[in-house]
């Protein structure tokens, strides 16, 4: 890449560590550009997490970041005291009161274009944010984050007059369960990309904070690339949370505005399709700043499966997690074992470390439905085509997703599929499968069984998916554009957000830079 400039990949739970459809779409985009070199940070649970993925050559250097466990780095510096202390403490109150209490103005202020002003509540958590992400260079703000202040702080807050977390009367305990999310949350801040990089953030959320402080800071160039909605999958992960309500609201408040944060401060936004794009669009982000790429499989590697079983089947493949709503996938199947008792599910995938609970409970299910002995968990397969191959029909039933691989990867192979009308999968599949609303077991069935009972038409709309893939959706189409984006990114020079506020001009020379060394106010 021209001017120096090398790609610094950030991602939160997934790649290298993690096989799913972000890990594959990962890997292919690394191993797709071997001219250009890749420094990847995981932000991943412990950091003793295995490397599950063979890494690259061209990835010189692989950096895993726990964001649970002891604080990383220079966690147990000296406290902050006199100005430091102070200035902290205006920093942090600052920021609890972006997220518990906006002005009205913000409102209409995420839908405020990038490159113009902040409204005050917008710029009130951003002025924070990047407060905390100098603190976090100095390796003072874990601690910090972890001090009585903070919990002080909190409760002054979230019991002010007006704000509705008064009146859900939150208790000490609640303070200490959201001090603690929080510091976990801001701890990516402290991670260093180097400023001769181009910065990728692979998802939304906490994936951006390391790109954020580096763009703040050192003027190094973000590009953040969403495939599911991020803070969509917050709120449906927090629904069932044990935390009480004040718990909550603090917590999916920062979420919502560290994702519109995002999407304000990205020199591009890349969405792997056009539901992605609209969600950012409504979330703040500016449209000639996002451009859609979508993902792209190998025609070669996953080509014509061939005969369909002898058995009537249905292919699931994915992993085995609540997000993809299996549930509904065996009620559905439950459904149609009435209709068609020879009728197989066939579900391929690994069950991720935290959700053999969940695997328990699909098996109980399916033995309160009297379907359990036609149901099979293949585990994962290496030769993932095979897998589509064992299908009459390939089933996806998530409640989110984003451009997903496993419906490209079936319709590479020449199956048709009846998926659930989430994210891009309608862009994906067109008129070669069926859509179904999510969470509607029967009606997805009766979708699957009208293409069991004719032959023709499951024929046909198998050839229109491979043919559909080849146009469209081809690894080395999706490969190129990005590496024309990183090329651009790295080759430009790259503006404050916000060109005109002297206030940003400020933030982002060396001496806002040097606030970290010994003697600055921290």
């Amino acid at each position: 890449m021209s001017h120096g400039r090398h790609v610094t990949m950030l991602t939160e739970g997934t790649y290298p560590h993690v096989h799913g459809g972000v890990s594959t779409w990962c890997d292919q985009l690394v191993r797709g550009m071997p001219e250009v070199d890749f420094n990847l940070i995981a932000l991943t649970g412990t950091g003793r997490e295995p490397v599950t993925w063979e890494l690259p050559r061209n990835i010189y250097r692989h950096t895993a970041f726990p964001l649970w466990g002891p604080a990383p780095g220079r966690s147990r510096g000296p406290a902050l005291r006199g100005k430091a202390h102070r200035r902290f403490t205006e920093t942090y109150e600052a920021f609890l009161l972006s997220l518990l209490d906006p002005p009205p103005a913000a409102a209409g202020a995420a839908h405020t274009p990038a490159g113009a002003a902040d409204g005050p509540g917008r710029s009130r958590f951003s002025e924070a944010l990047r407060e905390l992400a100098v603190l976090a260079r100095s390796g003072r703000l874990a601690p910090a984050l972890r001090s009585e202040t903070v919990l002080r702080l909190l409760m002054a807050v979230w019991t002010r007059p007006g704000l509705a977390t008064a009146a859900a009367a939150p208790t000490v305990h609640d303070a200490l369960t959201a001090a603690d999310l929080l510091e976990h949350a801001l701890r990516p801040l402290s991670v260093r990309i180097p400023p001769d990089s181009v910065a990728h953030a692979v998802s939304s959320g906490l994936a951006t904070l390391p790109a954020l402080a580096a763009k703040y800071l050192d003027g190094v160039p973000f590009l953040l690339t969403e495939h599911g909605i991020y803070l969509r999958e917050r709120y449906l992960g927090y629904r069932r949370a044990a935390e009480r309500w004040p718990v909550k609201a603090l917590v999916l408040s920062f979420y919502r505005e560290l994702n519109t944060e995002g999407y304000r401060q990205a020199d591009l936004i890349t969405p792997c399709n056009q539901y992605n794009r609209r969600w950012e669009e409504r979330g703040g982000a500016a449209a000639d700043r996002i451009r859609t790429v979508y993902n792209g499989v190998d025609p070669y590697a996953f080509p014509e499966a061939g005969p369909e079983p002898e058995v009537p089947t249905l292919s699931w493949c994915g992993r085995i997690d609540p997000i993809k709503d299996l549930e509904t996938l065996i009620r559905a199947y439950a459904f149609m074992r009435a209709e068609l008792p020879a009728l197989r599910l066939r579900l391929f995938g690994p069950v991720p470390a935290g959700c053999e609970d969940y695997r328990l409970r699909l098996e109980k299910l399916a033995a309160e439905l009297g379907v359990g002995d036609g149901i099979t968990y293949e585990g994962r397969i290496a030769e993932v085509a095979k897998a589509y191959a064992a299908g009459s029909l390939v089933m996806l039933s998530s409640i989110s997703e984003g451009f997903p691989f496993s419906i490209i990867e079936a319709m590479s192979c020449g199956r048709t599929t009846v998926s659930t009308d989430v994210g891009g999968v309608r862009e994906a599949v067109g008129d070669t499968g069926l859509v179904v609303p999510p969470r509607e077991p029967e009606t997805m069935a009766r979708a699957a069984l009208a293409l069991l009972r004719d032959d023709e038409r499951r024929a046909e709309l198998g050839r229109l998916s491979r043919e559909r893939v080849v146009e469209k959706f081809t690894l080395h189409q999706s490969v190129d554009g990005f590496r024309h984006i990183y090329r651009e990114l790295a080759g430009q020079p790259v503006l404050p957000v916000h060109a005109g506020d002297d206030r940003t001009q400020r933030l982002a020379a060396p001496w806002y830079r040097e606030l970290a060394a010994d003697g600055s106010p921290w």
